[in-house]
């Protein structure tokens, strides 16, 4: 039998939770505390104020970006670019779980605090990279299958930037098929990359 979650992994779980659903300014000190049946002397223990617990839930998304989402996406899968593929796959799923209102954690907290502390920006800053960084493995695992002059970090950017606003026009509309369709634009340019890598290799 498993062990309860410490306090401290109470808090962060249901304020990762609240955040999403919610928001972090919607979201209060009693909310967190109803939710984990905690009392504030236990909360303000470990967490000083409410933007410490939202550092804490960064660093939480930011330590398991490969265990809960990118690792789940690509087991079996071992193509680097069919892993790329696979990981929005990952997304599209969650889209249609939660009947298109799913929106992307960190993304979502981006665009609310437009003016974050530079300690919350940083962090949410690390998390974009972590997740381009994994973008950025699958095409350098690509080799040679894609041009030597492809500036990869741009493509693993624009990876990203498919990913979040496919999810946030989806869940905007209520159609999974805002994602879809930005997902099969960037299908299509890697077809294209891919091609024109081939067409250099051939023998003139």
């Amino acid at each position: 039998m498993s062990a309860a979650p410490d306090v401290r992994t109470r808090i962060v779980m249901a304020a990762m939770e609240l955040f999403w659903a919610k928001g972090y300014n919607s979201t209060s000190i009693a909310d967190i505390l109803s939710r984990t049946q905690l009392n504030a002397g236990s909360l303000y223990h470990v967490f000083p104020g409410k933007q410490d617990v939202l550092i804490a839930v960064l660093e939480a998304y930011r330590d398991g970006l490969y265990p809960m989402l990118v690792d789940p996406a690509w087991e079996g899968v071992d193509d680097p670019v069919e892993r790329i593929f696979a990981l929005l796959a990952r997304y599209r799923w969650l889209i249609l779980e939660t009947d298109c209102t799913y929106g992307c954690p960190i993304g979502s907290l981006a665009l609310e605090l437009h003016e974050a502390d530079p300690a919350v920006r940083d962090l949410l800053a690390v998390n974009f990279t972590g997740w381009v960084g994994a973008i950025l493995r699958c095409l350098d695992e690509a080799g040679d299958r894609l041009p030597g002059d492809l500036d990869r970090q741009a493509l693993a950017e624009f990876v990203l930037t498919t990913m979040e606003g496919g999810v946030m026009q989806a869940r905007t509309h209520r159609d999974v098929g805002y994602f879809d369709r930005g997902v099969t634009a960037l299908r299509d340019h890697f077809d294209m990359l891919l091609a024109r890598a081939e067409r250099r290799a051939q023998p003139a």
